[in-house]
């Protein structure tokens, strides 16, 4: 099957430094593309997987699961350890969700997380009802496209409920991890993101063990804030996290900004 126009997975051999980035549920790496070509440009080594049923029709995706997904992105980090002499993870909405798995596996060999609007459960008041409900219904309307600016993100305008299911699972089995994620933690989230709750973001940063951690708010952008008004915030500030990291600058406990 075609991939569409855009959802390429994107890939740029730069430096020592690495970097995967994971695109969201029902997504492509069009989302990332732009965070991807602003490393690219500052010479780092980039990974932008296209995650298995995606970037094609929503039919392909009814035969992949949470299993699926994470071992592209579990993939890319490791051909990019064997690269690169120090890798950073980072990820928007359920890529961020992968993101943080990655980290929790994979310990010492991830050099730092950065997530854009993770998201830690599957809402809607259906939500516990999937296991039915995905052999009665095959989809329910997409959640991709929440921009504040205007414009358009790649990816399907239905979510099949079989996915949604794996999802829900794969949420659950993160959540317990957290706990293992120990590196430094960027998280930045929208305030009026309408995919995932401000919640989510709470109690990834509740859960997790890491003491180098900045939370920041992006006031004017929704959900797919990689592409919206706060881009270029994302893009610097991550920036500057892996600058101070990989140059070895030095911070204690948390600083929760906006």
């Amino acid at each position: 099957m075609p991939v569409l126009p855009g959802a390429e997975p994107y890939r740029h051999e730069g430096g020592e430094v690495g970097v995967l980035l994971c695109h969201g549920f029902t997504g492509s790496p069009q989302s990332l593309r732009p965070w991807a070509a602003h490393l690219a440009e500052r010479d780092f080594t980039v990974s932008l997987p296209l995650l298995p049923g995606h970037g094609t029709r929503w039919q392909d995706m009814v035969l992949t699961g949470w299993q699926d997904w994470y071992a592209e992105v579990d993939r890319a980090l490791r051909d990019l350890h064997d690269r690169c002499a120090s890798v950073f993870v980072a990820g928007l909405g359920v890529g961020g969700t992968l993101a943080l798995r990655l980290a929790a596996k994979h310990g010492v060999d991830v050099a730092g997380v950065v997530v854009v609007n993770p998201a830690n459960k599957v809402h809607g008041v259906s939500a516990h009802a999937l296991a039915v409900l995905r052999h009665l219904v095959r989809t329910t309307r997409g959640v991709t496209g929440d921009i504040a600016k205007g414009g358009v993100e790649v990816g399907y305008d239905r979510v099949p409920l079989h996915a949604a299911h794996s999802l829900r699972h794969f949420h659950r089995l993160v959540d317990g991890e957290l706990p293992q994620v120990t590196q430094p933690l960027l998280l930045l989230r929208s305030a009026h993101d309408h995919v995932v709750p401000a919640a989510d973001s709470a109690r990834i940063l509740s859960r997790v063990s890491s003491t180098d951690v900045t939370e920041v708010v992006l006031e004017q952008s929704c959900h797919v804030a990689t592409l919206d008004h706060d881009a270029n915030r994302i893009f610097e500030e991550s920036l500057g996290f892996i600058d101070r990291l990989r140059t070895g600058a030095g911070k204690e406990g948390t600083n929760a900004r906006g």
